[in-house]
């Protein structure tokens, strides 16, 4: 009975402290007295902004524009259009689920920032200093024909959209995009 209290009060604790107005949040274990341990609902903290974005400490970036949130980071290395595809499904960044490959007018929405920034790959990266990419070419979700696939250049000059052969790999990253709820 002791440890249902606990449970319970943790749990209203969380929930009358989400419902004061966070709007963003993540999963978490909370340790209960006695040793168990209870699913709740923590809120993410905002840690920087760049014109409409912000950044959370679970590593994502809200563009408060169009209600996207994107991963903080692109996968970090060379990779193809399918397996990027595969890395954005899989993944699960702030306690997400729903993750996807971006389109091309969602990546187009993002290019263009006024302070690049050096990549890992040595290029100067025209987007939000919010979200980290290692490389200057993201995958898009956009396809032609079996063998194309869409790529977003984050060049100076708002960057530019390629169609290009889906099994590139060379200086080509995934950038996981999901949708938040208005």
């Amino acid at each position: 009975m002791r440890k249902l209290l606990s449970v319970v009060f943790v749990l209203l604790f969380v929930v009358s402290f989400t419902v004061v107005g966070c709007k963003k949040e993540e999963s978490a274990k909370v340790d209960t007295a006695g040793g168990d341990t209870a699913q709740a609902t923590i809120p993410a903290k905002e840690i920087a902004k760049d014109g409409p974005y912000i950044a959370y400490d679970n590593g994502t970036v809200l563009d408060t524009r169009n209600g996207l949130m994107w991963a903080a980071k692109d996968n970090g290395s060379d990779i193809n259009w399918t397996n990027a595809k595969k890395y954005c499904a899989s993944y699960d960044g702030g306690g997400y689920s729903d993750w996807r490959m971006p389109t091309q007018d969602e990546l187009e929405a993002i290019a263009g920032a006024s302070q690049p920034y050096k990549t890992a790959c040595g290029e100067d990266a025209h987007v939000t200093k919010l979200i980290s990419l290692s490389c200057v070419f993201t995958w898009g979700s956009n396809t032609f024909g079996s063998d194309e696939a869409a790529s977003m250049y984050f060049g100076p000059d708002g960057g530019a959209m390629f169609m290009v052969k889906n099994t590139l790999t060379k200086n080509y990253r995934a950038l996981p995009v999901r949708v938040t709820k208005k």
